[in-house]
């Protein structure tokens, strides 16, 4: 018999602290509609059917909130992750009404933790400078996703950081992940609600960027979370034209006839 590790009810200001620290995995487990609606900051989007995926892919070990509409259904989800031997597990009494309260009475998402404003310190930002920029427009949540450290870019989502904030050369954060290719950041990025398909002042995406690159890792990610392949630079050019290599080459086909296929 598997041991049972009871999980916990907590309020929303609990939740919020626990996500700033930037360790816990965040779930939204409402519908899919309520989800694109609206959603807290870094959560993902999980249904009971797809919870194996959560089972097989997070360490135990790891925090897990959970919340749903109003703090009900959150609780049968946490109690499975319980009974799946996850240690830290908590269901989020009031839900994403209670959330969306917190934020709407102008409290923190979540507050900074110590190494969080250490490392913002570190970079030469204000240490609760969430959405400082730096030289051409860098922001915290740019050199997170740059550098892969998903630790300070959770922590940075949960405290509010602009998702879709452009830098001198109008590039996002996505852009960034791309440049360090790191699809783990890809995806927090985007189940946090960032703009996919953002174009900067050339009118390049993220995707294009990494096919021109010869990203194959941040190419393949983009284009599962995704990403447009036919969008076209100002140039008329579109990732596929300006692969680098085979393997992004074979990557953007492969979606290309996908597209064309008839539903």
């Amino acid at each position: 018999m598997r041991e049972r590790n009871p999980f916990r009810r907590i309020g929303v200001e609990e939740a919020a602290s626990i996500v700033g620290e930037g360790k816990a995995l965040l779930l939204d487990v409402r519908d899919a509609n309520s989800y694109a609606a609206g959603h807290v900051a870094g959560a993902r989007h999980i249904t009971f059917s797809a919870l194996s995926d959560i089972i097989g892919a997070t360490p135990k070990a790891q925090p897990v909130v959970i919340y749903c509409y109003h703090g009900n259904a959150s609780q049968e989800y946490a109690q499975t992750l319980s009974d799946f031997g996850f240690a830290a597990v908590f269901s989020v009494d009031g839900g994403y009404e209670a959330w969306r309260a917190l934020e709407s009475a102008g409290a923190p998402t979540a507050p900074l933790g110590a190494a969080l404003a250490s490392w913002l310190v570190s970079l030469g930002f204000p240490a609760d400078g969430v959405n400082a920029t730096a030289e051409n427009g860098m922001t915290p949540l740019m050199k997170a996703a740059q550098e892969g450290l998903a630790d300070m870019l959770g922590g940075l989502i949960a405290a509010g950081a602009a998702l879709d904030a452009r830098n001198g050369d109008g590039n996002t954060a996505l852009w960034l992940a791309c440049v360090g290719n790191h699809p783990h950041i890809i995806d927090a990025l985007v189940d946090a609600g960032i703009t996919i398909d953002s174009l900067n002042d050339t009118g390049a995406s993220s995707l294009m960027y990494a096919a021109s690159a010869g990203k194959v890792e941040a190419v393949e990610k983009l284009l599962a979370r995704g990403a447009d392949p036919r969008l076209e630079t100002q140039d008329g050019f579109c990732a596929l034209d300006l692969a680098a290599n085979i393997e992004c080459l074979k990557l953007l086909r492969s979606a290309a006839r996908r597209e064309a296929a008839p539903a």
